[in-house]
């Protein structure tokens, strides 16, 4: 079991975590969001808190506490050639997760020594900076998520990042729902990536359970496979299970590739006194 802890990175930077929050750098803004697993104390002095530009409490607040302070409705971050939208949600994220840093290295440097065409399938997607790192490494990419404004937000990010548009096929649909079709019509992938939520629900209304439907996904996912993938992904956060039952998933639904799994948890290291915080977990195939 491995912990991938995040690489350094100019646009982002956990500054301090301490009772039950987090202090966290996105380009030039600075906000302080809870984290409810953070039982330890803070190693900051309050003042340096005190100067976030946004507070997350029962909704986003410009901090009163520093004149002047006033936020954009979004604002732009890069990490290397790509560049994507900031926003603050409704659900204290911003739609970019620096751990995920990790896996988007992870991801390029395999994709980059592939001499053919991949095709690349990103479920559960969200606002799609893996499947931008995918394009850019030369891969086609079919990003799905349910969310209609978080496709409008990921096709927002792709033209900043100047990927082309035959580069990304954008569904908005329900995951297994597409990958039910997509194997229906003999369609393959030779890499897949998986974010699953605990909970969820589709375009159509239908319920997603990630206890009961994950099992399902996996088998439909595994059907949808190429005869020489390169990479499967899975994350997930906030779920009841740790990175074993991924990885024993993971290593059954590969099983007559070859190649190898990992699995662990995904930490981004803070600035203040270098405490490593766990943000979710994961395993990764690769032939």
């Amino acid at each position: 079991m491995q912990i991938l802890i995040a690489p350094a990175w100019s646009w982002y930077e956990l500054l301090d975590t301490g009772d039950g929050r987090r202090l966290e750098r996105f380009g030039d803004v600075v906000i302080s969001r809870p984290d409810p697993q953070v039982l330890w104390h803070a190693k900051l002095p309050p003042s340096a808190w005190q100067k976030a530009d946004a507070v997350f409490d029962d909704g986003w607040h410009c901090n009163a506490r520093v004149p002047g302070v006033t936020l954009p409705d979004r604002w732009l971050l890069s990490w290397n050639d790509l560049s994507f939208w900031a926003k603050l949600t409704p659900f204290k994220h911003t739609g970019i997760f620096p751990e995920q840093a990790s896996h988007w290295e992870w991801m390029h440097a395999i994709l980059q020594k592939e001499h053919r065409p991949v095709r690349v399938l990103n479920l559960f997607a969200y606002t799609g900076i893996a499947s931008l790192v995918a394009a850019s490494a030369g891969a086609t990419v079919v990003h799905v998520d349910a969310s209609k404004p978080s496709i409008a937000w990921a096709k927002e990010n792709q033209t900043a990042s100047h990927i082309p548009n035959d580069r990304i096929r954008w569904i908005v649909d329900d995951a297994l729902a597409f990958v039910a079709r997509e194997v229906r019509r003999g369609s393959r992938y030779d890499a897949i990536i998986m974010d699953p939520p605990v909970y969820g629900h589709g375009p159509g209304g239908r319920a997603w359970d990630m206890m009961k439907d994950f099992p399902r996904l996996v088998s439909l996912c595994r059907q949808a496979l190429s005869d020489r993938p390169v990479f499967t992904l899975i994350n997930a956060y906030a779920v009841s299970a740790s990175s074993l039952m991924l990885a024993n998933v993971l290593e059954e639904m590969m099983a007559e590739y070859g190649g190898a799994v990992e699995a662990g948890e995904l930490a981004l290291r803070e600035t203040s006194a270098g405490r490593l915080l766990s943000t979710g977990i994961f395993a990764r195939w690769r032939a």
